[in-house]
């Protein structure tokens, strides 16, 4: 307990993370040369780290911490579910009052008629239970030759065997045999850096019909389901043009296929409102979510699923599940979450102040001489790093090496920014007030202005 109310020197802490805990989506060597930074607390947007920098977050965590650091509330809630039945599972015929009542809210707050939850502990354990959802509907509907689910590349639905498989990281398919059997992909909706001389509208239809193509190339009788994140995230928060999601129903409807919709990171009010299926008006047939679900203060997930995917699969039984399915702890820390955000109208916070703030604030970061393309939905954000505006230009140098550095330079000076290959990302949470983003803009600013002087002295800058 020492070790977590009082902790040891910084050196001492980062010698004893790099000799026994591995990181995800780091290399090892690098980091133990460099050492870890430790951060030992938060509050709101704020965070400090074991050398007492005060550190603001633009990130959200991993795109979850939406009603900020430090609520008490979801700690008491937490602790009174342990006491009160800190664990049973959900299998043999059994349910207990947290799970059900976050199913019951759950399918109150989402759209149309996805009435029905299956809980995961994640977002990547979700959308494997999808994929077999997916089959064992299309099974038990006498259609078991339906087994392919189309997805995006430069999509991103987690990090398990299946979530992988179904994004379109390249990086990650390089590892592990990846992708599984059953999966195929389109082209991203990425206007700047693929769009050539369309305009945004003419793009967003030709990316979108890259769907049906995709269909009829594989054969209409064996495809199941098209998943996609209304925005995507990890991918650098790429925003369809408009006239993609329209287009992209059109087809499913017009194939029979299911639609799921990937809200990891886009639901709980990232795109101002509470699912970005309402942003976009689209009618999923299956939605994940996770992150936001419990503000990322205990790990959950969920499929909610429609009526009629439903009501084919009660009549199998459904070979599924997770020791952690609905766990009663994390089931009571997100009703808490969701209990704060309506009391607390954030969503409205985000409709009416945060999100125009932001915009306005972001959108300002276009006349820096690196910026090319500023884009913002909700309280999701990013920015295009370029050598040359009027050609929308890559750097001459490998995707990455500009916006690493950048990112360095925005948490040399106490801001985390992510970026995703050249691309800069903010995600803050959702409370965040006006005054705290001039903070984030002014850090911005300043880390893309040392960013700037460091690829000409090193000779960077130049287009591909």
């Amino acid at each position: 307990m020492t070790l977590l109310t009082n902790h040891l020197p910084t050196a001492e802490l980062q010698a004893i993370d790099s000799a026994h805990h591995m990181h995800p989506f780091t290399m090892g060597q690098g980091l133990r040369e460099k050492g870890a930074r430790v951060i030992t607390s938060a509050k709101g947007v704020w965070m400090r780290d074991s050398d007492g920098a005060e550190i603001l977050d633009a990130m959200s965590g991993l795109w979850c911490v939406n009603i900020g650091y430090g609520r008490d509330e979801l700690a008491e809630a937490a602790a009174r579910q342990m006491r009160e039945l800190p664990y049973y599972n959900t299998f043999f015929q059994t349910t207990h009052v947290p799970a059900l009542a976050l199913a019951q809210k759950l399918a109150a707050l989402a759209p149309g008629d996805l009435n029905h939850v299956f809980y995961a502990s994640g977002g990547s354990e979700a959308n494997d239970t999808n994929i077999r959802m997916v089959r064992a509907y299309w099974a038990a509907k006498g259609q078991p030759e339906r087994d392919v689910i189309i997805a995006r590349w430069n999509g991103y639905h987690g990090s398990t065997m299946g979530g992988a498989s179904l994004g379109g990281m390249k990086g990650m398919h390089a590892q592990g045999g990846l992708p599984i059997p059953g999966i195929a992909h389109i082209d991203q909706p990425n206007w700047w850096a693929e769009g050539g001389e369309m305009s945004p509208e003419e793009f967003g239809l030709a990316r979108a019909q890259q769907l049906e193509a995709k269909i009829q190339e594989i054969g209409p009788e064996r495809v199941g389901a098209f998943i996609a994140e209304p925005v995507q995230g990890a991918g650098g928060v790429i925003i369809p043009p408009y006239s993609y999601w329209p287009e992209i129903r059109r087809i499913c409807d017009a194939y029979g296929i299911l639609l799921i919709l990937d809200e990891v990171i886009c639901g709980f009010g990232r795109t101002g409102e509470w699912f970005g299926a309402q942003s976009y008006d689209i009618a999923p047939d299956i939605m994940t979510v996770a992150k936001g679900l419990s503000s990322g203060y205990a790990p959950i997930g969920a499929s909610i699923v429609s009526d009629e995917i439903t009501g084919v699969l009660d009549g199998i039984e459904f070979s599924h599940g997770y020791t952690y399915s609905g766990h009663p702890v994390a089931c009571a820390v997100a009703l808490e979450n969701l209990r704060i955000m309506e009391e607390e109208s954030v969503i409205a916070h985000v409709q009416n102040t945060a999100a125009p703030a932001l915009k306005e604030a972001w959108e300002s970061l276009g006349d820096h001489p690196l910026v090319g393309e500023t884009v913002i939905k909700g309280m999701m954000a990013s920015l295009a790093l370029t050598p040359d505006k009027s050609r929308r230009a890559a750097f001459a140098s490998p995707v990455g090496t500009v916006g690493t550095r950048c990112r360095e330079r925005s948490f040399a000076n106490n801001l985390i920014m992510r970026h995703v290959g050249d691309r800069m990302v903010v995600a803050p949470p959702l409370v965040i007030t006006p005054d705290e983003i001039e903070i984030l803009i002014t850090r911005a600013r300043k880390a893309l202005d040392e960013c700037f002087e460091l690829l000409r002295a090193e000779d960077l800058y130049h287009s591909a």
